[in-house]
């Protein structure tokens, strides 16, 4: 470098923020009020968002200005334990139509990653079409960081996947 400026280490520099953005787009064989409802109704909500671990505990608010709060404790693969930690805040909710939230991962009290999500719902033909957009910013690389994107939208899926399976087993009416 020229201008005098040190090298960015992205180990050990904190001001080495990834930004990324990432859509997961459904159809959801249910009607959109069933589909709203699995966001904001706290037992239906546990069936399909969940943190991985034991002992898990959620206090949820399904209100602008609110949000929720979990806690679990995770083994990994090599036998150490992880405390995993979820925040997040409602900047606007449409009922029927939009959520948009922020929220932070956090690991052994570490904030991972915090993002900004858009839950877009609407009507089609099979029911409902729903489209979760996040723009998240990388504060703590796993590893070389390769991973953390595509482990973060395989997990958006997977949840998805949960609430599919919620949403769509539910008796018929609403």
């Amino acid at each position: 470098m020229t201008d005098g400026a040190a090298a960015v280490d992205p180990d050990t520099d904190p001001s080495d923020v990834r930004h990324e953005t990432f859509t997961v787009r459904r159809r959801l064989a249910a009607p959109r009020a069933r589909v709203f409802a699995a966001f904001g109704d706290a037992d239906i909500r546990r069936r399909w968002f969940r943190l991985p671990g034991a002992g898990a505990s959620y206090d949820h608010t399904f209100e602008v200005g609110s949000g929720e709060r979990a806690h679990s404790t995770f083994t990994i693969p090599d036998g150490r334990i992880e405390r995993l930690a979820y925040r997040s805040q409602y900047a606007d909710i449409l009922p029927g139509v939009r959520l948009v939230f922020s929220y932070e991962s956090i690991i052994n009290d570490v904030v991972h990653w915090a993002a900004l999500a858009t839950v877009l719902l609407a009507d089609d033909a099979e029911g409902t079409a729903l489209t979760w957009t996040e723009q998240v910013a990388f504060l703590v690389r796993t590893g070389d960081g390769s991973a953390d994107l595509p482990h973060l939208r395989g997990g958006t899926t997977l949840r998805l996947n949960g609430l599919a399976a919620v949403v769509e087993s539910a008796p018929h009416g609403g």
